[in-house]
């Protein structure tokens, strides 16, 4: 038994380097290379290695590149089994320029969240002493947490689109005036520069906040919202100067005039909303409201972020089903039966308060019809013929492929920023240059554009700026009509407007323009949603699609042009962020038609197969690129035969169950883990260096609780701490989340020659596996109980290695082009 555990590598005592590595080399040589358009799943190695500079023959996908990468003294080497390839280094400190923004790259600066409740002695006492009644208490609480969190997510994406919608009045009614006067004098340079100056304006105030203010407030936060969810500590993710930073700088990207929406960041206002209401205090103006105490915890603030987030999708989309859905499908490993009924509870309520506050706003008070923030107007009468989906089916693959050119474009793009664009000065300057670019290219498309229209019933909507242009009396400019309106009111006048309302060329410039500004614009330094831009592209393409339809099947009674602007909407979205269940749901709720739920579901199926071909979903490209050590659904396939001996990390620190506070801060200071296995006795260097066990394994503790542990000064020296009784679980709960630092710590020589008991403390009862136990097995323990670090001990429970979220993060599947395989990833220190 013994020589088959040294042929798989993981022998309980784990042997010498040279033995394991020889060990390896067989393994790589019995699996033998893979012939040619095979699939091919193979891992052999743990030490993690750059890439080398090449890969000849093989088609694989954009950041699965080698790179070319040499050290000071040596140039590193790699080796490539069938169509996995795996490469030999320690960690990197940061990526060179030209290999910033590579597929390929984790980051270390990126820590896990302590999902699994520490269930130790301060624990249990808080347990026994409040008992049942607590448990009821806490219940009650998370539901008003819930309640809160809703009504003040609707009220900031109230205050969004009242605000939006007031300031872009101002706007485009200036612009009207001027154009028009512009057009009588020929002095259409006026409008032009007034136009640009009203775009550079708001987008300067948009930069600042989302470069210099909060740098993680730009964006969607949707990936960011989405580690979260994950398990990961996104830093600055859930602050309250993040949220003002959203709130208001994509208020001013929507004024600015640039191809953004407001409705992802409203999710990531939710997910902030939940994480600040939940835990009762505010560290950014350090005040303490001193309720909800009890979940100050990642446990409880998780599950929190979660229900924010299903109210920000339910505010931005009228959408509560929807948003369950996505707290579903993009993030959330844990749920259950409870939790879902609190999500529910916090959508539905969510997307009631943002109607019934916005038909007050309106003047229609009690009516509720204002369902979310994008309202795609009432379609009357969306039916479809049974033949009409193999249109459908073809509009899912053209959604799918110009998905995927919208990712192969936007990463090309971040790539170069990751490159170049580094500085906050640099960052303005080009969202500067993408506002005034779009103001150009509106104009020239109205100034080269004759696309003349009847002005019908204008008095009957004051949002509604018809531009004569060169057009006869009576007659406006199709192409202004576009333009001059927020995107989201686009997005409806192509689902509604009459047939014929546009022509074939002001529809297809149109979407040529629109789809390279949204590329250039996702990504800036700006707060911004990815979700209505992208509906306006599948819009314009969509309803040419439909006037291709009318010239094909003239006079038919089923055929409407907004119905396959629709369907292009819909296939745009999905084809780029590559969501299914949630999407469709959340398409449905905006539309108010479940009949017309099956065409969409295939259409976003057959969009997301497509692009997955060529790449993968925007947001998993950008956080990926970040380099964040976001755990997949699934293990990689056919990893069974790598082994916790051949991931785990050592040598491993440990402490005593009793230790003395100068060794507990010498080893605090000199190394970065955040987890300390607890063992009744420590090895000597001897035996660690010859990689023997460090312990018999009693326990865990955390980096946090060791701070908040000599911050109180709670040792055994010191009696009058422990008979004043205050050593409980709330020492921990006031200092969450920014623990204290070591710097932060006062202690004196007194001090240091004290002792701590850590049993009382440190988790007694943490996960554990064997050395032999597969990959596959460890990452279902990380993914369903959200941990994160894993013991690893041998048949004695002696620790030899630990496990952490990273460890199994690096080996990745990559798919491209009918092709996969197994790489493993480079770890960095940072990757910015």
């Amino acid at each position: 038994m013994a020589d088959d555990r040294e042929l798989l590598c993981f022998s309980d005592s784990l042997e010498e380097d040279d033995e394991k590595e020889q060990c390896r080399n067989e393994n790589v040589k019995e699996l033998g290379p893979s012939h040619d358009n095979s699939i091919s799943l193979v891992a052999a190695i743990s030490t993690i290695h750059p890439r080398s500079s090449e890969v000849s023959g093989e088609d694989v996908p954009d950041g699965c590149f080698n790179s070319s990468f040499k050290d000071s003294d040596e140039e590193e080497s790699s080796e490539k089994v069938g169509n996995s390839i795996f490469y030999v280094d320690s960690q990197q400190e940061s990526p060179s320029d030209e290999n910033r923004g590579q597929l390929n790259m984790l980051s270390a600066a990126y820590e896990s969240l302590d999902y699994d409740t520490c269930v130790n002695g301060a624990w249990l006492d808080e347990e026994r002493t409040k008992g049942y009644t607590f448990v009821v208490k806490k219940d009650v609480a998370r539901w008003l947490v819930v309640l809160v969190t809703a009504v003040l997510t609707a009220l900031v994406g109230c205050f969004i689109d009242i605000t939006i919608e007031s300031l872009s009045k101002f706007k485009y009614t200036w612009l009207k005036k001027y154009t028009d006067y512009g057009v009588e004098n020929e002095a259409l340079i006026i409008p032009y520069l007034l136009w640009v100056a009203l775009n550079i304006g708001p987008t300067l105030v948009a930069g600042y906040l989302g470069s210099y203010v909060e740098p993680v407030a730009a964006g969607s936060g949707i990936p960011q919202v989405k580690c979260y969810l994950n398990g990961v500590k996104v830093p600055r993710v859930v602050r309250i100067k993040t949220l003002a930073s959203k709130a208001v700088g994509v208020t001013m990207s929507v004024l600015g005039g640039l191809a953004v929406g407001k409705e992802g960041p409203m999710i990531h206002s939710g997910a902030v909303i939940a994480a600040g209401v939940s835990q009762g205090k505010t560290t950014s103006f350090k005040y303490d409201f001193g309720f909800f105490e009890y979940f100050r915890e990642d446990h409880e603030k998780r599950d929190f972020v979660s229900a924010g987030a299903a109210a920000g999708v339910a505010a931005a989309f009228g959408a509560p089903v929807g948003g369950v859905l996505f707290s579903l499908e993009e993030g959330a490993s844990f749920w259950n039966q409870a939790l879902t009924w609190r999500v529910f509870f916090g959508a539905m309520m969510s997307a009631f308060t943002l109607n019934l506050v916005l038909s007050a706003y309106n003047g229609v008070p009690g009516k509720l019809t204002y369902n979310g923030l994008l309202n795609f107007g009432k379609f009357e009468d969306l039916t479809y013929e049974i033949w009409e989906f193999i249109p459908f089916l073809l509009m899912g693959v053209m959604g799918g492929l110009l998905g995927a050119l919208y990712n192969f474009i936007n990463f090309k793009l971040t790539q170069l920023r990751m490159r170049y664009i580094t500085r906050p000065w640099q960052k303005v300057a080009e969202a500067v240059l993408v506002a005034s670019t779009t103001a150009s290219v509106a104009f020239l498309m109205i100034y080269g554009l004759h696309d003349c229209r009847k002005i019908e019933d204008e008095t009957s909507r004051s949002d509604h700026y018809p531009i004569q242009m060169f057009c006869n009396d009576g007659e406006e400019s199709a192409v202004a009509a576009i333009w001059f309106q927020t995107p989201e009111k686009s997005v409806r006048s192509l689902f509604h407007d009459p047939s014929k309302s546009f022509e074939w060329v002001t529809l297809s410039v149109f979407f040529g323009c629109y789809f390279l500004l949204a590329c250039w614009t996702y990504g800036l330094g700006i707060p911004s949603g990815l979700f209505i831009p992208t509906l306006l592209c599948g819009a314009a393409w969509g309803r040419l699609t439909g006037k291709l339809m009318t010239l094909l099947f003239p006079g038919q009674s089923w055929l409407d042009e907004g119905k396959y602007a629709l369907v292009g909407a819909g296939a745009m979205l999905g084809g780029v962020v590559r969501m299914t269940i949630s999407l469709t749901v959340i398409l449905m709720e905006c539309v108010g038609n479940i009949t017309f739920g099956l065409p969409l579901m295939i259409v976003l199926m057959v969009a997301k197969w497509v692009g997955d071909f060529f790449n993968e979903g925007l947001y998993d490209i950008h956080i990926q690129m970040q380099g964040v050590p976001i755990m997949a659904w699934d293990a990689p396939p056919l990893s069974n035969n790598i082994y916790a001996s051949e991931v785990l990390n050592r040598p491993v620190t440990t402490l005593h169950t009793v230790e003395k506070v100068s060794r507990i801060v010498e080893i605090l200071k000199s190394c970065t883990y955040n987890g300390f296995p607890v063992v009744d006795s420590i090895p000597t260097e001897e035996e660690a260096g010859n990689f023997k066990s460090y312990g018999t394994l009693r326990g865990l503790i955390l980096r946090s609780q060791l701070t908040v542990l000599l911050k109180h000064k709670i040792f055994n020296e010191n009696t009058h701490v422990w008979e004043n009784s205050k050593v409980d679980i709330r020492l921990f709960r006031l200092s969450y989340p920014r623990y204290f630092t070591l710097q932060e710590v006062d202690l004196t020589e007194e001090d240091l020659e004290c002792t701590i008991d850590l049993r009382p403390f440190h988790n007694p009862s943490p996960y554990s596996v064997v050395s032999c136990t597969p990959l596959p097995r460890m990452f279902n323990l990380f993914r369903a109980l959200g941990l994160r670090h894993l013991v690893v001990v041998n048949d004695s429970r002696e620790v030899v290695g630990m496990v952490t979220r990273k460890d199994l993060v690096k080996y990745r599947v990559w798919k491209h082009r009918g092709q996969m395989g197994l790489e493993e990833l480079v770890i960095y220190d940072n990757v910015a």
